[in-house]
C-alpha cells in the first residue's frame, strides 16, 4: 500500500480516537466513548509501523501534512465548519513539505 494511503488511513483512526476523548471531556459523552478512541489510536500507531521508511521520525513528520488535509476534513465534514482561505494554504504547504520529505533523493 503507498504512503499516502497509509497515512490517510492512519489520520482517520488518529482523528477518530482523539475525538472520542474530546467527545468526553469537551461535549460531557459517556466515558465508553474511550474504548473505541484507544482501539483507533492503537490502529493508528500501528498503521504508522507499516510505512516503508528508514526512520520513525521521517514518518511522523512526513505524516504530518496528510494529518492536517485530514483534520481540515473532519473540521468541515464532522463539525460542519469549513476551513477558510487560511486553512487551506497552510494545508497546501504541509502538503508539499511532505511530498518534498517522502520524495527526496536519499
Amino acid at each position: 500500500m503507498p504512503a499516502y494511503a497509509i497515512y490517510f488511513l492512519a489520520a482517520l483512526a488518529e482523528i477518530a480516537g482523539c475525538f472520542a476523548f474530546w467527545s468526553w471531556l469537551r461535549l460531557g459523552k459517556s466515558a465508553l466513548w474511550l474504548i473505541p478512541g484507544m482501539a483507533s489510536l492503537a490502529f493508528f500507531a500501528w498503521l504508522l509501523t507499516m510505512v516503508d521508511a528508514a526512520a520513525a521520525g521521517r514518518a511522523y513528520a512526513a505524516y504530518g501534512g496528510i494529518y492536517i488535509v485530514a483534520s481540515l476534513s473532519w473540521l468541515w465534514i464532522a463539525e460542519g465548519v469549513r476551513p477558510d482561505h487560511w486553512d487551506m494554504t497552510g494545508a497546501a504547504v504541509a502538503l508539499a513539505g511532505s511530498a518534498i520529505i517522502l520524495a527526496g533523493p536519499r
